[in-house]
C-alpha cells in the first residue's frame, strides 16, 4: 500500500482529508517496541493496526494516517525489526526472506533492497531491509551474521564486493577493494 501523505495533510476532513492531530504521543524505541505516553504497548495485534497505516514523507517524518486523522509518531532508528532468516534454495539461486518483530515476511528482492549504514565514529555497520515504501527493519545482529556467513565475493562493474544472492540479485555487505569502504 503506496501512501502519499503529503496529498491529503491540509485538507479538511468535509474534502475526504484527515483531520490532523498533531503528535500522537506514540515512540518506537530502538528495540521496536513502541509506547503510547512511555506506556508500552503490549497488544501485538493493536502494535500491526498501528504499523499498517504507518508511512514516511521524504523528509524523514513518521506519520500514522487514518481516514478520520492524521498525526506524527516519533521513531528512534527505524519502525521494524528484521528477527529471522530464512532461506529457500541455498546456494547461487537462493531467495532470502527475513521475518520481522511484527511477524511480517520480507523477501530480499529489487523492490526490498538490503543496505548497510556505517557509523563514522565507531565504523559500526548497520543493516537494513526495506519493507514498504519508505519503512526500513533494521536487521538484529544475529540475522546480519547470518547473512555475513552466506556472504560471497563478487566483481561488479570492476568492483570486488562482498555480499548475498537472493532472486537473482546480488546485495553488497562491503567492498573488499583497499580504496573501498
Amino acid at each position: 500500500m503506496n501512501q502519499d501523505t503529503s496529498d491529503t495533510r491540509n485538507l479538511p476532513v468535509s474534502k475526504g482529508g484527515p483531520q490532523q492531530c498533531g503528535d500522537f504521543n506514540i515512540r518506537i524505541d530502538r528495540n521496536g517496541n513502541w509506547y503510547y505516553k512511555e506506556s508500552p504497548i503490549n497488544r501485538l495485534g493493536l502494535v500491526k493496526l498501528f504499523s499498517s497505516v504507518l508511512s514516511q514523507d521524504a523528509t524523514g517524518n513518521y506519520w500514522m494516517t487514518t481516514p478520520v486523522e492524521q498525526g506524527t509518531i516519533e521513531v528512534e532508528d527505524v519502525p521494524f525489526l528484521a528477527v529471522e532468516l530464512s532461506i529457500e534454495n541455498p546456494g547461487p539461486d537462493q531467495t532470502l526472506s527475513m521475518r520481522t518483530n511484527l511477524h511480517e515476511i520480507v523477501t530480499l528482492d529489487s523492490d526490498h533492497p538490503l543496505t548497510i549504514t556505517t557509523n563514522p565514529e565507531t565504523d559500526e555497520p548497520s543493516p537494513y531491509l526495506t519493507v514498504r515504501d519508505n519503512l526500513k527493519a533494521r536487521l538484529t545482529r544475529s540475522v546480519y551474521y547470518e547473512i555475513v556467513d552466506l556472504g560471497v565475493e563478487e566483481t561488479i562493474d570492476g568492483e570486488n564486493l562482498f555480499g548475498v544472492w537472493s532472486t537473482g540479485e546480488f546485495f553488497s555487505l562491503g567492498s573488499l577493494d583497499e580504496d573501498g569502504e
